[in-house]
């Protein structure tokens, strides 16, 4: 796919960090699938792979922890 912020390459396959906040919660999530643009570095998450991140976040919060890092797993 044609990167939609800089126009200018095709995204290619690679990792992404994925942070999150909300209220007191900040989570992080590393090796993230996405596809990001080898000329800007804009990234971009699949449906698929955002809900499996955000479910995770929202068990993270319900058990009120503050930060959480941890490595993306496709569970």
């Amino acid at each position: 796919m044609m990167c939609v912020v800089c126009r200018q390459a095709e995204t290619e396959m690679g990792q992404a960090t994925v942070v999150l906040e909300r209220g007191g919660l900040t989570m992080v999530v590393k090796q993230v699938p996405a596809r990001v643009c080898p000329n800007c570095g804009e990234e971009y998450v699949d449906e698929a792979v955002a809900r499996l991140v955000l479910r995770r976040a929202e068990e993270v919060a319900r058990h009120g922890t503050l930060v959480e890092i941890t490595q993306y797993t496709a569970a």
